[in-house]
């Protein structure tokens, strides 16, 4: 299963926010790659991972996850991907 996500943090997806992606990766029943343009997909679960995509707001990453549980995962990813993450934080 694929799906697209724009990026929603203000400040882009930066190491905490990078962190906050990867722990809600770990946490799903199969693994999930975010992919940025042309570039070689990356894991989800890996923070450094999701820092080499230099996704600012507003940049469009692709979301891939196969198998029992890849609907569910990609929705969870996808749904903090696409939040400002650093609204709250004030």
């Amino acid at each position: 299963m694929i799906r697209t996500v724009r990026v929603g943090s203000a400040a882009g997806l930066h190491a905490r926010a990078a962190a906050l992606v990867a722990a809600a990766a770990a946490g799903q029943r199969v693994p999930v790659t975010v992919c940025r343009g042309g570039r070689a997909p990356v894991p989800a679960d890996s923070v450094l991972g999701l820092l080499t995509l230099g996704a600012v707001c507003g940049v469009e990453l692709t979301l891939e996850a196969s198998g029992a549980g890849a609907a569910d995962a990609l929705a969870n990813v996808a749904d903090l991907l696409s939040r400002d993450l650093d609204a709250a934080r004030g």
